[in-house]
């Protein structure tokens, strides 16, 4: 491994005085560095698409996405993973984020663990992967074995696999169906890739997930409907949502959110004139896409 051949490890000719600076210095410089990966990002907006194309089939067929990675890489898959079921009332195993070293890498950094290739493997038979799943290799470097080897694993069984790097040409690039390469150039801190590669890695990751959720029928206008109100917060957005979307009152929203305990199905039945079991039959028969099945009942 020649680490001075990976974009992300390169010295950011910009920075080389970076120690000298200030406070206010450094992190304008920072924030000059990271205005540059939005445009990285625009430019493989075509291929991120295609992802999520395969993801919405995925769901669409029993199937699910996987995410998997090690350090930085690894927490912000399982960071977006967690975040599906909350937002868009989608099961857990739904959306799955599998780091090199487990749960403990979550808070402590365990960097052997990303060159542990039998437990990569171990990990992907652990949760079954299958040819009906999508499988996201996450790495900057585009080289992490532990990723590697999940992503040929996945790829042994069938599982759509896709990779989303930093560096280009890199091996993860030449294995996956769908490489996602974002190029952001040398760190300001050279090899810190929690920086600029980490940034654009959590903006990737927010389309595939948030697009994907969006076309399998998780939101109405710009709204997520199937918010699971599991807190105060949540419950106010919910009844809120109803309040809105079917121009009722407070007292309505209440009445049907309380009934159906779905702000979706709520919406349905106080727009529509349905009750009971025949607002979730219809909901089921537009799979769970409430616009449809609100023209379709007020044609």
């Amino acid at each position: 491994m020649n680490l001075r051949q990976i974009d992300t490890e390169k010295r950011n000719v910009h920075t080389l005085d970076i120690d000298t600076l200030s406070s206010l210095e450094i992190i304008r410089q920072m924030n000059k560095e990271d205005q540059s990966v939005p445009k990285a990002v625009e430019r493989v907006l075509p291929v991120i698409a295609e992802v999520i194309d395969r993801v919405v089939a995925a769901f669409g067929s029993g199937g699910r996405l996987i995410y998997v990675g090690a350090g930085t890489s690894g927490r912000l898959g399982v960071l977006d993973a967690s975040e599906c079921p909350p937002t868009y009332g989608v099961p857990k195993e739904q959306v799955i984020g599998v780091i090199a070293g487990g749960e403990k890498a979550l808070q402590s950094a365990l960097e052997g663990a990303e060159d542990n290739i039998e437990q990569a493997i171990e990990d992907m038979k652990q949760i079954h992967v299958n040819q009906k799943d999508v499988v996201i290799g996450i790495a900057a470097s585009g080289r992490t074995p532990y990723t590697l080897a999940a992503m040929k694993y996945a790829k042994s069984v069938e599982a759509t696999v896709a990779a989303i790097t930093c560096t280009k040409n890199s091996e993860m690039e030449k294995i996956a169906d769908y490489p996602i390469v974002v190029l952001t150039g040398p760190e300001v801190v050279a090899g810190s890739t929690r920086l600029k590669a980490g940034t654009a890695q959590k903006l990737v990751l927010n389309m595939i997930t948030t697009a994907a959720m969006i076309r399998s029928g998780k939101v109405y206008s710009n709204l997520m409907v199937d918010v699971v109100p599991t807190n105060e917060k949540l419950l106010m957005r919910a009844k809120n949502m109803i309040i809105e979307i079917a121009d009722v009152s407070e007292e309505e929203a209440e009445q049907a959110l309380k009934t159906y305990q779905s702000a979706k199905a709520a919406i349905l039945a106080l727009m529509t004139g349905l009750t009971g079991e025949e607002v979730f039959h219809v909901l089921r028969r537009h799979n769970g896409h409430l616009r449809s099945a609100i023209q379709s009942q007020l044609k």
